[in-house]
């Protein structure tokens, strides 16, 4: 009998080389250590944001592994006017043997690197958070359906959200895409950059309530006309100089402080707050709708509890830095002599809108100085003179 011929497999050769097989001096950490936790513990937000791409001041000896086609690389510095200390130093000696590029700088090795978001804001969160909001939204939205609560809107309010409030939406999306989401890319480190995105974020995510909404409405109100916002936003003489201002705030070149300190520290409080809160959210209820405050009060959310205090924490410590402190508040002192007229003047042509809908919400002079006050008060958190501008 003829036995089975015998086969031949490669034998299997084990190298070390498989993940996880060699043995490192932190092999067995359970926290990260590269960088410095704000608190006495490092939070998850800090491990999936801080330093996700490497400083080369710390680490990268060869340099940035990518740059722009002007001579530019990684995050620059220099996007900014702002300056924050340790910013000036010499970058680190680089190549073999400089032990990693991170020579003689310690973490942080400069200013910007100590930004938290105290909002704590990314992917996962900001994911959770936006739908919880539109979940509520459209809970509010079918109740109202369902209770026919849209039939007993005032014709003069129906005119009102058709034009007026459809035009915020233009705002949310200018403000969300081309200064929000456009600047993300530029600040000085992940934290910025991921606290940047998300407020870009909240403000598309508005716009797309509001642009539901209107769909919802122009289904629910016999003749509500859901195109009238775009002739309003293009040709209304009470829009027209909040239009300009909007329009020029993507329109800043090279500084993404500046963009961002515009339209949150100037804009949101004088124009923004003023007609989501001191007209929309004041007039509705007395005008039979109880549904446009949700909307509206849910994006008017995002920036009081959320955003604003992301730009508190994002600009405060500049103006009390500490080796640039004098040269950042005159920065920011002059950004806001700039803006502040033009958002003035984009406040008060909006006054013609107090006087349209039949159940009259406070005085328009009223709710312009509590905007004022509110705008002193988040200038005064930043360290910062309210400036005389204000009283234009």
């Amino acid at each position: 009998m003829t036995s089975a011929k015998e086969r031949s497999v490669p034998r299997v050769n084990f190298t070390d080389a498989e993940a996880g097989a060699k043995e490192f001096p932190d092999s067995t950490a359970r926290r990260y250590n590269y960088y410095t936790p704000q608190k006495r513990k490092q939070t998850h937000y800090e491990d999936v944001t801080v330093e996700v791409q490497p400083d080369p001041r710390h680490y990268l000896s060869q340099g940035w592994i990518y740059g722009f086609a002007n001579g530019e690389v990684g995050y620059p510095l220099t996007w900014t006017k702002l300056k924050a200390w340790g910013q000036d130093k010499p970058e680190p000696e680089r190549g073999p043997g400089t032990g990693g590029g991170g020579k003689g700088l310690d973490w942080p090795a400069h200013g910007w690197h100590e930004f938290r978001d105290p909002n704590e804001e990314w992917e996962m969160t900001l994911y959770r958070y936006g739908a919880n909001v539109v979940r509520q939204l459209n809970a509010n939205i079918d109740f109202a359906r369902e209770a026919k609560a849209f039939d007993q809107w005032n014709p003069n309010w129906v005119h009102f959200v058709e034009h007026h409030v459809g035009a915020w939406m233009h705002i949310e999306h200018i403000l969300g895409l081309y200064v929000f989401s456009h600047a993300n890319r530029s600040g000085p480190t992940n934290m910025h950059n991921t606290a940047i995105v998300a407020n870009g974020m909240h403000k598309i995510r508005f716009a797309q309530d509001l642009a539901l909404y209107n769909l919802t409405l122009s289904e629910e109100i016999e003749d509500f006309d859901g195109a009238a916002h775009i002739e309003t936003w293009n040709s209304d003489n009470a829009w027209q100089p909040v239009r300009k201002l909007v329009e020029a705030l993507p329109a800043i070149e090279n500084d993404w402080g500046e963009s961002i300190f515009a339209t949150n520290v100037v804009f949101e409080p004088l124009v923004g707050e003023l007609f989501r809160s001191n007209l929309v959210q004041q007039a509705a209820a007395g005008n039979g709708d109880f549904v446009t405050p949700t909307v509206v009060g849910a994006g008017e959310h995002d920036y009081s509890q959320r955003d604003l205090r992301m730009t508190i924490a994002m600009f405060e410590p500049r103006a009390s830095d500490k080796e640039f402190a004098e040269h950042n508040k005159e920065i920011m002192q002059g950004w806001l002599s700039k803006w502040v007229p033009q958002a003035l003047e984009a406040a008060r042509a909006l006054q013609p809108l107090w006087s349209q809908p039949d159940f009259k919400p406070p005085r328009f002079e009223d709710g312009l100085d509590r905007a004022k006050a509110r705008f002193s008060g988040i200038v005064s958190d930043l360290g910062l003179q309210v400036p005389k501008e204000l009283n234009q």
